[in-house]
């Protein structure tokens, strides 16, 4: 089977981050053949940025569309991811973002619900029933209890801890190391801070750090930048794009050999 030629939209380094995910995934079965970044404004590039790897902006991705399969998206801040994705959709509607998941992560795939653009990195241990909203990403070494709920365009950072029934809405940034006690929801654009332990709902729009976790700030629902709110994630359907029963590809290292 060929690879499907993929891009990365961002050039920092979650970008490299998934550029590394690719490269493990293909490690245990040859999926993807990477063909380097994509920015959206080529002149705010930063020193951090991999320069010597883009492409070039959303106009190469319109000017190369026939030999793109597929894209994925290397930022780790939820509005932009969000943000990110409806430019995609407006620029490319109907290209592949596909659902990345490093070998090494523990799933129940029969019962997990999973949509486009999810990225689930190395070390991560989910149980079962696990849905994750499309663009959600999991960053190394987090744990999903039962039933939990990663909205559309979240992020939990490296070592997170997300107790069974948690409800994370659209566009919820979970810090690195935070826990988060059974069957509590965090609203809608909310950040949980690094190493904050969660024992209560958390507003939408808020800030909690701390043990217990104290809300720090309320910000406006429209800071994903653009003037537009997220959206709320919704049980049982959290977005257009639907989410199905995974059907992995990918099982361990010693698939492909």
């Amino acid at each position: 089977m060929a690879r499907r030629r993929i891009v990365i939209l961002g050039a920092g380094g979650m970008a490299r981050e998934i550029c590394w995910l690719l490269r493990e995934i293909n490690a245990a079965k040859p999926l993807y053949e990477f063909l380097g970044y994509v920015v959206s404004d080529l002149d705010k590039c930063g020193q951090y940025d991999s320069r010597e790897g883009v492409l070039g902006d959303y106009r190469w991705l319109e000017e190369n569309r026939s030999s793109i399969d597929a894209v994925t998206i290397g930022i780790g801040t939820p509005a932009a991811r969000l943000k990110v994705g409806r430019e995609l959709r407006t620029l490319i509607p109907d290209v592949e973002m596909p659902a990345l998941i490093h070998p090494s992560v523990v799933l129940d795939f029969a019962s997990a619900k999973i949509g486009p653009g999810v990225q689930i990195c190395a070390g991560t241990i989910a149980t079962v029933n696990i849905t994750l909203d499309s663009l959600a990403l999991c960053n190394v070494g987090c744990t999903l209890g039962h039933e939990v709920v990663i909205g559309r365009g979240s992020v939990i950072n490296p070592g997170a801890n997300i107790s069974g029934g948690v409800v994370l809405d659209a566009g919820v940034l979970v810090g690195a190391g935070a826990q988060i006690l059974q069957y509590r929801r965090v609203g809608e654009g909310a950040t949980v801070g690094a190493g904050a332990v969660v024992l209560e709902n958390v507003e939408p729009w808020t800030t909690v750090v701390g043990v217990p976790a104290r809300m720090l700030t309320s910000i406006p629902s429209s800071a994903d930048g653009t003037g537009n709110l997220i959206g709320q994630t919704k049980l049982p359907g959290r977005s257009n794009a639907p989410l199905t029963r995974y059907r992995p590809v990918i099982l361990t290292r010693s698939s492909h050999h």
